[in-house]
Order: C-alpha cells, then structure tokens, then sequence
C-alpha cells in the first residue's frame, strides 16, 4: 500500500498531505529545460493580481494574427536574431495573462475586421461590414444607423477625463482604428457616404473636435482633402465634396504631420493628427526612412497622451499583418508582426505595470497552414528540411512530397498563389513547380495556396489576447471578443 492510500484509510484528508519535494532527485533535474520550467511555475506561483484602478489602457491589436500566424511571427522572429527560432519568446508572450478570444460576428462565422474591432470597443458582438451598430444595423443601410448606434469605450473614458488616441499602419479610416471613434452601416464608407449618414473620415475630425479622439497617426490622407485637390504626399483625393477635414482637424487646435520629421518634431501633448501617406502605410520591408514606423508612432502617441494627469486609451493596430496575409506574402506579414511586437516592447517601456493595462491581441486569423514534418530550425518562410536524428538543427536537406518535390512550411488554403490556374476553357488545372530555397525565401514570393482566389480570405478560428497591468487576470480561459471591453471598462472603473 502506497503512503497516500494510508494516509486516506487513517482518515486524514489529503488535501492536508505534504508531499517530499523530490526534484534534485530525479535524472532530468539539471536540463535546462527541467530548470527553466521550475522557475516558471516558481513565478507563477508568487503572481498576485493586480486590482487596482488603471489609469492607462492600450489595446495593441495585430490585424490577421491569430494563433498560427503568431506562431510564424515568432520563429521568423527569432531566426532574424540568428536563433533556430522555435525557442524565441515575442515580448507580450511573457505577460502573465493569456486567453482564447472567439471571433465570429452576430452573422458571419469567419469574421470581419470592422465588427471584430467594434466588439472591443463597445462590449458586445456586431454585423459584419458595420462599425459599432447594434445587431439592428444593416450593412449598407444608412438608414439603419439610427437609434442603433453604440456608445464606444473611447467616448466612455472621455467623459471621465482621459485622452483618447489611434494608431494604424493601415489607413485612419481602416476598420480596426474607425471602431475607436466612427458609427457606420459600411466600414467602405472611409471618404463618402449615403446622403443622412456621415462617412468616417469626416467622423474622425468630429470626434476630435469634441474631445473623444486626440490622437490620430495612420496612413489615409487622400480621405481628408477636398475632391479635385492633391494631399501633402501628391496623390489624389477620394473624397467627393469640398471638405477639406486637415485644415478643419487644425481649426480644432491639432498639430498635424505628414512624416517622420514631423512627428519627432511636434510639441508635447494632444490633439496630434498624422497621416504619413496617401493610403496604407509601406510594409516594414520597404518602409522609407521618412515614414514612420509603427513603434515611432507608439512612441509619440504616448508622449502626446501622457501628459494627461487622468491618463489615456490607446488603440495601436499592426495593420499590414493581416495584408501580407491576404497577399498571400508570409514574408512581408512576418515582418510586419516583428515591427508590431517592438512597438509592444516600447509601450511597455513607457509605461507602468501599476497604473496601465496592456492586452495584446488580434481581431481575427487568417486560413494560414503549416506543413511538417521540419526540423528545428527550419527557415519558416522556407522549404521544410528533414528532420536530424544525429543532432538538433535541421540536415539542410528539403522534406519531399509525394510528386517528388519540395515544399514550403508555410502555405494558404486559398489565395493568389494557388497551384491552380484557370485555362482558357474556364476551368482549372494545376501542378506544383520545382521550388528552391533561394525562391521560397525571396521577400516578393507567394506561398502556395490550393484554391484560387484573389485575395486570401480570413478564418474563424480563435485568436489569443495576452494582458498585464490592473485587472489583466480576467482575461483568462476562452472568451468572446466583445468581452475584452468589459475587462477594460472593469480596470478604467474600479476603486
């Protein structure tokens, strides 16, 4: 009979039974692996919640990068600092707090970007297409926009007295950043909309002039000049009346800035209105060194909110991860998740774990794929290498599929770069080419996708929220996404 078997027929609980800690004991015990995960569970077990008011909260949201496509962005990650990749660690992946986060809109089971974004900005689930109206609103309705509008986080902690900002390297009138101030029955609505609703470019500059939106960096500034007139950049306006919303935004008393030098040169503090290009920003492979980076207009958002004695809400978005996804360009989306993560690091810097919410998170994945069987190692924007019984890296030699070829660790389920081409008759017909590593791994490449489509297409799969600061413990487990509101509102109210 064992101890705890005698311990239980003497009648003492076993919850009161204390184990002999045996682990210097056991022949694993001085792996780095085995030490690595004691400190782990070491610091785990000291962790205390911290449920104290926050006085800051940033919602980073990395557009497209749910679970597996994080994954990717951690290996290329680590294999940019000459690591094997496998064992790197993205900077928000050390947060203490993580949890599941369901994507799916009221209608739609792979969701929008725009309803998934209203989802954490007003606490409840919303119509694909449509920007932060209830589940009354109707796409393309603009009708359907009143008495259907909801109240935004940003609007909540306005009143209270907090600074409100944007960042995007998309467009200010994409859909992640739109959801921080507009209302719209179509997130296309950016420089025009149906007469009795108002478009979001338009919305932006209103919710700076009335105090709910300070802040605002991003790309899109063909949205905000009159029709017929050329933006800073040169390029033509989108617009279809004669508002010019830059001089109205300055009208307001905002600073405004068209690139990098600007931006490093404005005076401390809010309003700030940015628009570094005429539509999305550059991806961070070929970003010009006017332009800014993602984690340069981090950085100066919070310089121009923190002055602010009752703090500031922060919206950041990695917009350009979910494009190179849709491209079908693993290469140039990775990137992207790499520059995403050094503006989480910066922001963390910045701030105090005390007094600021963080949560890191995505607004949905993409049909992204991963192929085995690789060796550690393996290059993830590459051919899949065998895997090395003699040694830990991989033999350098590619894995084969059955047709004899090679193939890469990354592809899509459905894109630009599917094996299927449409012949002259319509129909399909398609085989894989001969691919070589120096091909694979070439920034421009295209992984291969099976059907064809011109744009990869989103999934509904589960993406991941990591969080630290007041109140972050509550994102734990899997949660709907509107839930994320809730645990921000809980940590701006609490006392």
């Amino acid at each position: 009979m064992n101890r705890v078997a005698r311990i239980l027929l003497a009648g003492v609980s076993a919850a009161s039974m204390t184990l002999p800690v045996v682990s210097q004991d056991l022949p694993q015990a001085q792996s780095a692996w085995y030490t690595d995960a004691d400190a782990k569970l070491q610091a785990m077990i000291d962790m205390q919640p911290n449920t104290g008011t926050a006085k800051n909260v940033i919602l980073f949201v990395a557009d497209g990068m749910g679970v597996g496509t994080n994954y990717a962005i951690r290996l290329f990650a680590g294999q940019l600092e000459g690591k094997l990749g496998e064992e790197h660690v993205m900077p928000y992946e050390e947060y203490p707090y993580t949890a599941l986060i369901k994507t799916y809109n009221i209608n739609a089971q792979t969701p929008d970007s725009a309803p998934t974004a209203g989802a954490m900005n007003t606490g409840v689930k919303q119509v694909f297409n449509t920007i932060n109206l209830s589940e009354n609103g109707r796409h393309e309705d603009c009708a359907s926009e009143e008495g259907n509008t909801l109240t935004l986080f940003s609007e909540i902690v306005s009143e209270s007295g907090k600074s409100v900002g944007a960042v995007s390297t998309a467009r200010a009138t994409h859909a992640t950043p739109a959801a921080v101030y507009a209302k719209t029955a179509n997130r296309n609505w950016e420089a025009e909309a149906p007469e009795g609703c108002t478009d979001i470019a338009t919305q932006a500059v209103e919710a700076m002039e009335a105090g709910t939106l300070d802040v605002l960096l991003a790309g899109g500034a063909r949205n905000f000049y009159a029709t017929g007139t050329q933006t800073v950049h040169g390029g033509d306006s989108s617009r279809k009346d004669d508002m010019n919303l830059v001089a109205r935004a300055e009208e307001a008393g905002a600073q405004f800035v068209s690139d990098l030098a600007g931006l490093e040169g404005v005076e401390a503090g809010a309003p700030l209105l940015g628009l570094f290009t005429n539509s999305d920003m550059s991806y961070e492979t070929e970003r010009p060194e006017t332009e800014p980076s993602i984690a340069d207009m981090t950085v100066a958002a919070i310089k121009a909110l923190e002055g602010n004695e009752e703090g500031f809400y922060l919206m950041v978005e990695g917009g350009r991860v979910d494009h190179g996804n849709h491209a079908g360009n693993a290469n140039r989306a990775f990137m992207d998740g790499v520059a995403f993560a050094e503006a989480v690091a910066l922001a963390d810097e910045m701030t105090n774990d005390e007094d600021t919410l963080i949560i890191v998170t995505a607004d949905h994945e993409h049909a992204i794929a991963f192929n085995g069987y690789c060796g550690r190692g393996t290059p993830i924007t590459g051919l899949c290498m065998g895997i090395n019984g003699d040694g830990v890296e991989h033999t350098g030699e590619p894995e084969l599929a059955s047709d004899g070829k090679p193939y890469t660790v990354v592809g899509y389920l459905n894109g630009a770069g599917s094996v299927l081409t449409e012949q002259a008759d319509g129909s399909f017909f398609g085989t894989r080419p001969n691919l070589t590593q120096e091909v694979a791994t070439d920034v421009d490449y295209l992984q291969q996708a099976l059907i064809p489509m011109g744009s990869e297409t989103h999934s509904g799969e589960d993406v991941v929220s990591w969080a630290k600061g007041p109140w972050a413990h509550l994102l734990s487990g899997t949660q709907e996404q509107n839930y994320i509101f809730h645990v921000m509102n809980q940590a701006v109210s609490a006392e």
